[in-house]
């Protein structure tokens, strides 16, 4: 079994997502001692924003210059760990309402029509339904539901419209929030999170 682990936090050792998308990992990496773990960390190694000239680059019998190439194969490499994953974690922080541009410049690498989707009779159709994902999601205020700012949440909610859209129509999500309103919300945040990683079942 096969396990990607994608952070896409900017913080670095300071990150809740980050904590928190490894003490999932971990839970799983526990009770499978064999799984295949890679990891993508989109700080360190940011892929490129989707551009019209990588679009057409990717098309077949495209003739590229070497650095749109270069991008295209980026992408390729992106999708390929996907495509091969049966667990996939991601680490999402919320920055100004919605997700990092790193973690979106990566999904717009896995969503490639054909691919991880079509379009048929009835619409679109996802094609990567039989993935277990589990996302991590740091958010500095208050979001939820019944929240006074709950309308201005756009991760969790864009993540949960972009991974049906795909198929995965069950996400899990563990949620640390209010992060950035005193040490002693964010390490409770933080301590109810872990104990949420620590709960996970196993498959």
């Amino acid at each position: 079994m096969k396990l990607l682990h994608v952070d896409g936090s900017i913080l670095g050792a300071h990150s809740v997502s980050r904590t928190v998308s490894a003490a999932i990992v971990d839970r799983l990496r526990s009770e499978n001692p064999g799984l295949a773990v890679a990891y993508r960390d989109l700080a360190r190694a940011p892929l490129p924003h989707l551009s019209g000239a990588v679009l057409a680059g990717a098309q077949p019998n495209a003739t590229n210059t070497p650095d749109i190439q270069h991008d295209v194969d980026l992408g390729r490499r992106a999708l390929d760990e996907f495509l091969a994953a049966d667990i996939v974690v991601i680490g999402a922080p919320l920055y100004n309402f919605t997700l990092s541009s790193q973690l979106k410049a990566w999904i717009d690498r896995i969503l490639v029509a054909g691919i991880t989707f079509r379009y048929g009779p009835s619409g679109a159709e996802g094609l990567a339904g039989s993935k277990r994902v589990i996302v991590a999601l740091a958010r500095g205020g208050l979001y939820g539901p019944g929240t006074p700012a709950a309308a201005a949440e756009h991760a969790e909610t864009y993540l949960r419209t972009v991974l049906a859209f795909i198929g995965i129509t069950a996400p899990e999500f563990i949620v640390a929030e209010g992060i950035a309103l005193g040490s002693e919300a964010r390490e409770q945040a933080l301590t109810g999170a872990l104990e949420a990683a620590s709960a996970l079942k196993a498959a």
